[in-house]
């Protein structure tokens, strides 16, 4: 019998708060984490909601206990305050000797900083210096692989809003085939005005809160954030005395490849990634009990991934996008939403579905609207659908 692939810790840093039970707070008790831009400077700070974290790059630092600021990105800060966590849990302590690997996600890297500093930049050397290799995705990866002294096995994974998921599935892998003990997986992303500028040229951002899977949604909110989990071998949670929270049962990922941004509209990939994620995980479509939803709000993801759903289950179980509390975090969605799945296992609860008014006509399927607890949990189904058709699914199981 195979061993099962379990998560041992947990670490999360969003617009909602800091640490997995501040996030769960504010989820339980339906308040989002939207707001107009206080720290990054743009032309849009007050045209959008927005998902920003409530501190500047320097405090972030300091709650990470970083103890130079030199070359250090945003995105870097976020991303090992969460590992931090996620550690803790985990019992591993920082001077650890153990088979360790990270395998993270981002879509920006040091951008936030490069952005910020450019014009200067051009005119101080030093400047340059201290942040041109920021912008590289993998900057932020050996930052924080360094930080927690990882060196077994390093690398960046960048599939636009699948990342994290991506991560998360390649994690659970390496572990499963011995290659490492423990993988630490995850991804972070911060605000940039690239991506504001991008998603605002594509017409995907919502003036107004995003409303997920309603048939009047108008795009999305972009958010920032950081979440990482521990992926290993009971075996080797055990040792530590740490206690495993919920099995990596099933997983996949399928490319459609359909078009550069936008999704099948009968949902061809969405449906193929769940399918083969149940088969992974030796599952029926009537063992999940919770799906958390891509649902970005955008017109063309939220009506492929409803197909999908409607298509593959006879009898829909509860469903919700939490991309309504935190924003679109793009890369790091992933694993905030994986943290999301295993903490309604834990709680035995279902997080809301916010602003939803009318059903979308073409489906008629109307997502959960309000919190539930002390219900069955047993499998949760994640799901993180990208640009170019890169879809993956994660299904989490109770132990």
């Amino acid at each position: 019998m195979a061993a099962r692939i379990i998560v041992s810790g947990m670490g999360i840093l969003t617009s909602l708060g800091k640490g997995v039970e501040a996030n769960h707070h504010k989820l339980s008790n339906a308040i989002h984490g939207l707001s107009s831009l206080d720290f990054l400077s743009t032309n849009h700070s007050h045209s959008f909601p927005f998902g920003e974290i409530k501190k500047d790059t320097r405090e972030l630092l300091e709650d990470a206990a970083i103890s130079t600021n030199k070359g250090f990105s945003r995105t870097a800060a976020l991303g090992i305050s969460a590992v931090r966590e996620a550690f803790m849990q985990a019992r591993i302590p920082l001077d650890h000797q153990l088979k360790i690997g990270l395998i993270n996600a981002t879509s920006v890297g040091g951008m936030c900083e490069v952005e910020k500093y450019y014009f200067d930049i051009l005119k101080t050397p030093d400047l340059f210096a201290e942040y041109s290799d920021t912008i590289d995705c993998a900057d932020c990866t050996h930052r924080i692989a360094d930080h927690f002294h990882i060196k077994h096995f390093v690398t960046t994974i960048s599939t636009a809003c699948s990342s994290s998921a991506n991560a998360i599935m390649l994690g659970a892998r390496l572990v499963n085939q011995g290659t490492i003990d423990i993988a630490v997986c995850g991804g972070t992303d911060a605000l940039t005005r690239f991506t504001i500028n991008g998603f605002n040229a594509l017409k995907n951002i919502d003036k107004n809160h995003c409303r997920p899977f309603d048939a009047d949604r108008n795009g999305l909110n972009l958010g920032e954030g950081a979440a990482y989990i521990i992926i290993e071998k009971e075996s080797t949670c055990a040792l530590r005395s740490a206690e495993p929270l919920a099995q990596i049962s099933g997983y996949c990922n399928y490319n459609e490849a359909f078009h550069p941004t936008a999704p099948n509209p009968e949902g061809q990939g969405a449906y193929e990634v769940m399918h083969r994620a149940l088969a992974k995980a030796n599952l029926t479509i009537d063992d999940i009990d919770y799906i958390n939803a891509h649902g970005t709000a955008t017109l063309t993801n939220d009506e492929s991934e409803s197909n999908a759903m409607k298509r593959l289950f006879i009898k829909l179980p509860r469903f919700s996008s939490t991309k309504s509390f935190t924003g679109h975090t793009l890369a790091a969605a992933g694993a905030v939403e994986a943290v999301f799945s295993i903490n309604a296992i834990l709680k035995r609860c279902v997080y809301a579905n916010l602003n939803f008014k009318t059903p979308m006509p073409g489906t008629l399927l109307i997502p959960q609207l309000r919190y539930e607890e002390n219900i069955r949990m047993q499998h949760v189904m994640s799901n993180s659908f990208a640009f170019g058709g890169n879809n993956a699914s994660l299904i989490f199981s109770k132990l």
